[in-house]
């Protein structure tokens, strides 16, 4: 097939690559965008949106059972998880939809097959009957992602997964094994807890979710273990032994053992560099496989750019737009300011959800800064009581000045009840540099969630009303 020039050819579909190409597109440029399996990538086909719908019927499920608690008398709830799966590739086919809908509106060229880069910015797409066409592009983004990480011992198939086979599951397994304490691990022993798995927890640190500020990971922990989740950390995996009724036995620390009808291995994902080619390009990839990048995502190879997973900055979603912005915005000789990757946005949906911006305190302590600490819970919040959902906190760090008072907001740390769609107003604190004095002056409508927020802050300023 013929040749054809490009403004920007992306290389890979999910968040990052298509944030660079509407982006782009938006910008006025003409962009190929090349994607080998579906577009969206994995964080909307097999990660945070399917993901994400599952924890929803698990938290709709937990409402039903405690609806006598608010006066409402319903029959025992039971989970009929077709109807779950299916709700869930209703929403994804929807957004796949509407993002194949974007390529057109935004006149991006949208080619189904493996990209791979050589020399000259030249991208070859490989289709899966195996024919191929090269483009030439000025610019080129590589956003080929990530792939789950296994380990030694676990080979997938029959009761073992990674996070994209649990997605497929046709019902509920009476017992799982999660391998991995982490965010996306967390995430799911919450949701199958919650639609009434005996679950248990397998990590090999000290502890859960760790790098999480200690106040905010024992809240979770708490929770957890109030749900009967059993958690086990400090321990190695050693491997498994399948059974005869299709379950598996895990084998793990000094000669212990668990029997169990399915294991999700969540211990992270590593880049996905595999079919990029590369040969005849100044792209470098680490030991660790993440494509090497400078502040601005720009790879050793002249306008040639790298976003989201694929290098060694946070595996978030919003952090691949973020990059891809940057990434957009520099190409063009516009003004790029590069990701402060320390104060981004974290979110984890596990119940209860956690989301924070900026250092912990220990983290804030560490890094050299004299702080002034405040945490509320939000069992003294009225709406929180109302919702049912008590369990949590707010905490704030802030710099503290040579007058002793606390001054600007380093980080906000949340633990409850839809923290996740709160932690915008401490994401600005933390991010604009503001100071404990000015975000004290913000109103917060009442009663609402984000009162805590406002409270915990106007309490660093020496005085408070409800803390």
């Amino acid at each position: 097939m013929s040749d054809a020039a490009y403004d920007l050819a992306v290389i890979g579909g999910g968040p990052g690559g298509y944030a660079a190409a509407f982006y782009a597109a938006s910008a006025g440029m003409k962009v190929a965008l090349i994607e080998k399996d579906t577009i969206g990538g994995t964080c909307l086909n097999r990660g945070c949106i399917p993901a994400k719908a599952f924890l929803e019927s698990a938290a709709v499920f937990r409402h039903v059972a405690h609806a006598k608690d608010f006066g409402i008398e319903a029959s025992a709830p039971a989970v009929n998880f077709a109807v779950t799966q299916a709700r869930k590739q209703t929403i994804v086919n929807g957004l796949v939809k509407g993002l194949t809908g974007l390529t057109k509106a935004k006149k991006v060229t949208y080619l189904l097959g493996t990209g791979s880069l050589g020399a000259g910015r030249s991208v070859t797409v490989r289709a899966a009957d195996g024919k191929t066409q090269t483009l030439n592009a000025t610019n080129v983004v590589l956003a080929s992602g990530s792939v789950p990480r296994t380990i030694p011992g676990f080979t997938l198939g029959g009761a073992v997964m990674t996070s994209d086979e649990v997605l497929a599951l046709d019902k509920v397994p009476s017992r799982i094994a999660v391998i991995g304490g982490g965010a996306i691990g967390c995430e799911f022993a919450s949701c199958f807890a919650d639609l009434g798995a005996n679950v248990t927890i397998l990590e090999g640190l000290p502890k859960i979710l760790p790098g999480l500020d200690p106040d905010v990971a024992n809240v979770v922990v708490k929770s957890f273990k109030k749900r009967n989740i059993d958690i086990r950390t400090g321990v190695k995996v050693s491997g498994h032994t399948p059974n005869k009724s299709g379950g598996t036995v895990v084998h793990f620390g000094d000669g212990e053992s668990l029997e169990v009808d399915a294991v999700v291995v969540s211990v992270g994902r590593r880049p996905y560099a595999d079919e990029l080619g590369l040969n005849g390009t100044k792209v470098k990839v680490s030991e660790r496989g993440f494509v090497e990048v400078d502040a601005y995502c720009r790879t050793g190879e002249a306008n040639v750019y790298a976003v989201g997973d694929l290098i060694a900055t946070p595996q978030l979603a919003h952090v691949a737009y973020a990059e891809a912005i940057l990434a957009v915005k520099h190409m063009r000789g516009e003004t790029a300011l590069p990701v402060m990757y320390d104060r981004v946005p974290w979110a984890i949906y596990c119940h209860p959800e956690v989301a924070w911006a900026g250092p912990s305190e220990e983290e804030a302590r560490a890094a050299g800064h004299d702080v002034v600490v405040a945490k509320h819970q939000f069992r003294a919040n009225s709406r929180a009581m109302i919702l049912g959902e008590p369990d949590g906190l707010v905490k704030v760090i802030a710099k503290k000045g040579r007058d002793g008072r606390a001054g600007q907001v380093l980080g906000v740390h949340m633990v409850g009840p839809w923290v996740t769609e709160q932690l915008s107003g401490g994401y600005l604190a933390v991010n604009w540099e503001a100071s404990v004095d000015e975000i004290a002056e913000f109103i917060q409508p009442h009663p609402s969630l984000t009162e805590l927020f406002g409270e915990t802050v106007l309490s660093l300023t020496g005085r408070s009303i409800n803390a």
